[in-house]
């Protein structure tokens, strides 16, 4: 039972950080970004793509010298974060600049279609670029380590960058807490998202409280894309596996609520890492697909959302 909440808690962490951009373009925009998913996929390609540049340059990425022991990885990784960070911002705002932002005015449905059409199109490209063949961060082969002893419960065992993952997801979540509750452009971000018009009148330009969702959503999504190719490997659908759990996750917190996608995304890993255990490895999307259902069902403003779709809450 440890095991799967520990397993669930690991896919919920990286599920979390990829439904929050979506829930913050969603709550200032009003429409599902179906392309969302592909920004993971990029973000953690273009993370592999500066690995191997500074491989070439020299700054080993693979050598114990470069190694947070017992991680698999160290400093060129975190570097590599970063720079897919800022890439995979700058598509975001790049796919909003010369797609998005010409459509707005034909409505919802419009951006909707449009942004199935951005996800096919972006998808290929990544193909095109690295192959279908899947790809690894570390050719190192982790153990992991036992947390509680079997005789405890069936035990628990996890691997240091898993330990990794979950302690920089509560980090950044803590973090881009603190951005929206306290600093003057996360208060004008949440102020868009409740009232774009009374804003207005405030003096807050919509339009860059825009951009600055677009470039959280796209930094968040690339650290989500490089966490689940740390805790599992590199593949072209990474984005497309990710899609239904990161709308799962929105839905089921309340759309525009950036804290109730993050109890969403952790429900939601909690209940494929359970269907994984009773059902099978097969059933993982399902799990995804039934708690979106039954959010749908009973409470479909979610959780922690309301009826106005007030965004920007933490």
């Amino acid at each position: 039972m440890l095991q799967i909440i520990a397993d669930g808690l690991i896919i919920g962490s990286i599920v979390s950080l990829g439904a929050i951009g979506l829930t913050l373009t969603f709550s200032i925009l009003r429409f599902a970004n179906f392309g969302h998913g592909e920004l993971l996929a990029w973000g953690a390609y273009l993370a592999f793509s500066a690995l191997a540049a500074f491989a070439a340059l020299g700054w080993n990425a693979g050598g114990s010298a470069a190694t947070f022991a017992p991680l698999s990885f160290g400093w060129p990784l975190v570097a590599a974060v970063l720079v897919a960070a800022l890439l995979t911002a700058l598509l975001a705002l790049a796919l909003d600049t010369l797609l998005f932002k010409r459509l707005r005015l034909h409505g919802s449905i419009t951006l909707v279609i449009a942004s199935f059409g951005a996800a096919l199109a972006v998808r290929n490209l990544l193909l095109f670029f690295y192959g279908g063949i899947p790809r690894y961060y570390s050719s190192d082969l982790q153990i992991a380590i036992a947390i509680v002893p079997r005789s405890v419960a069936g035990g628990l065992r996890i691997t240091p960058d898993q330990l990794f993952v979950l302690g920089l997801t509560a980090v950044t979540v803590l973090a881009l807490h603190l951005f929206l509750r306290r600093s003057v452009l996360g208060r004008a971000m949440r102020a868009t998202a409740d009232n774009r018009e009374l804003a207005r009148v405030a003096g807050i330009d919509p339009e860059r409280m825009l951009r600055v969702a677009w470039l959280l959503g796209g930094a968040l999504a690339a650290m989500a894309g490089v966490f689940a190719g740390l805790t599992v490997q590199l593949r072209p659908t990474l984005g497309l596996d990710l899609l239904l759990p990161l709308f799962a996750a929105v839905i089921l917190g309340g759309i525009g609520s950036v804290g109730g996608a993050v109890v969403g995304g952790l429900v939601v890993g909690l209940a494929e890492s359970a269907a994984v255990a009773t059902i099978g490895a097969e059933w993982r999307a399902a799990a995804a697909f039934v708690v979106l259902t039954v959010m749908l069902l009973l409470r479909p403003n979610g959780l922690f959302g309301d009826s106005g779709n007030r965004g920007g809450r933490a």
